[in-house]
């Protein structure tokens, strides 16, 4: 029995005859099948199937191609992670010497100042909510206020004394009140609000006399370019009550924007008058009169020494 099954069937062989050879080939020229008119299959036992095609190289998808993924070994972890610590403790060393140097300026008095107003195109710092005390936040805001109401104030005169201009009244007035906004301004935020956003930072007594001082020259301006007397300055050059009164008889508009300009400075005085009061009245009551006095008698006892 094991030697039918030892038989290839693939390999060649030769010819055998096959008795029922002759009543197929009969079967076929009468025209009818061996299962009574259905389709014909070839009933020939010796006929072979083609041999399968190689199969090629690649057969199993490059399965059995290395891959060579390159893997840490335990030294190249712990040079990495000393690299790692070393860098870890050279930025731990640049923080405690930037905070270092932060306490050194504070306790020298030196300020880092960012700046971040107006936040559009940023100028000069100013943070209230953050760095004024809260009981004294309110007058910080009015006395930016009346920083604010000058700028608008000078703005607004250019305004006028452009349309002045044109109806003929020179060129000279328009050039004085450009002088005033662009030294105006940047001259007050310097010597009068800068001081008193320190003042109130710092507790400084000398800061808040820098303050009193540049804040009368402010109030005294103010009530100035309110009345606008035709001397000192140019009288057309500031809207203020005379200006205005003169204007409106020769043009009503122009005489109308010189009262608004009025109008303005005299708010601006007002709030000033307000503000420079709130702030001598926290100045006296908090001591800081008494140590400014000493402050001063000390700095006359080393000029005269």
């Amino acid at each position: 029995m094991a030697g039918r099954y030892d038989h290839n069937p693939f390999e060649e062989e030769e010819e055998e005859v096959n008795p029922f050879a002759d009543q197929a080939a009969k079967g076929k020229k009468s025209g009818q099948s061996n299962y009574g008119g259905g389709a014909f299959y070839n009933t020939n036992p010796t006929s072979r199937l083609s041999p399968l095609p190689p199969e090629p190289a690649g057969f199993n998808y490059e399965r059995d191609a290395p891959i060579d993924i390159p893997l840490d070994t335990t030294s190249d972890l712990k040079k990495r992670e000393r690299e790692l610590q070393a860098k870890e403790a050279e930025l731990r060393k640049r923080e405690q010497e930037v905070k270092r140097k932060e306490e050194a300026a504070a306790r020298a008095g030196i300020t880092l100042e960012e700046k971040n107003w107006p936040p559009f195109f940023p100028i000069i710092h100013h943070d209230i909510a953050n760095e004024i005390p809260i009981h004294l936040q309110r007058l910080q805001y009015v006395a930016f206020t009346t920083f604010l109401g000058l700028f608008v104030c000078l703005l607004w005169n250019i305004v006028a004394t452009t349309a002045a201009w044109i109806k003929g009244e020179g060129v000279k007035i328009w050039f004085l009140s450009i002088i005033y906004f662009i030294s105006g301004v940047p001259l007050a935020y310097v010597l009068w609000y800068r001081p008193l956003y320190r003042a109130f930072r710092t507790e400084s007594a000398m800061k808040f006399g820098w303050f009193f001082l540049f804040y009368l020259l402010h109030l005294g301006f103010c009530i100035f370019a309110a009345v606008a007397p035709p001397m000192i300055f140019k009288g057309k050059s500031l809207t203020g009550i005379l200006p205005a009164i003169d204007m409106i008889s020769k043009h009503a508009l122009i005489g109308v924007f010189y009262f608004i300009g009025f109008g303005m400075f005299c708010l601006e005085t007002v709030i000033s008058v307000w503000v420079i009061q709130q702030v001598y009245m926290y100045f006296r009551g908090s001591g800081k009169a008494a140590e400014m006095k000493r402050e001063a008698a000390r700095g006359a006892l080393r000029a005269a020494i």
